[in-house]
């Protein structure tokens, strides 16, 4: 079983520094939850650093952009975090849900619920 954890951002330096900015003078408007709950401005939430290196579940992490490149029949709502088992995609958590989780913690939380 993989965790796909895809977020509602583009790939790339350019957006990267754009996505920065928006969280730093805009975060409440700010479109990707999972992102803001993941990522500090610049840099990986620690919580959330620890817990996926000390997790045993494998992960895999896509900009939307590089989710459609390589799942492009695939249609969901980003954020969102889904779980691929035996060439098998199912939603695990939905936009609705990650928009609500208000931490890292939290997160963390529903993840083991939901598994």
């Amino acid at each position: 079983m993989t965790l796909l954890f895809i977020y509602n951002a583009n790939s790339g330096k350019l957006n990267a520094l754009f996505d920065a900015g928006h969280k730093l003078f805009s975060p409440s408007s700010y479109p990707c939850s999972l992102c803001h709950l993941t990522y500090d401005t610049f840099t990986e939430n620690a919580t959330w650093k620890k817990f996926r290196k000390e997790s045993h579940l494998v992960m895999e992490f896509y900009h939307k952009d590089e989710f459609e490149a390589k799942f492009p029949k695939v249609k969901v709502i980003y954020p969102t975090i889904l779980k691929l088992e035996s060439h098998q995609l199912t939603t695990l958590l939905t936009d609705e849900v990650l928009n609500e989780i208000k931490n890292v913690e939290a997160l963390i939380k529903k993840l083991k619920i939901s598994l």
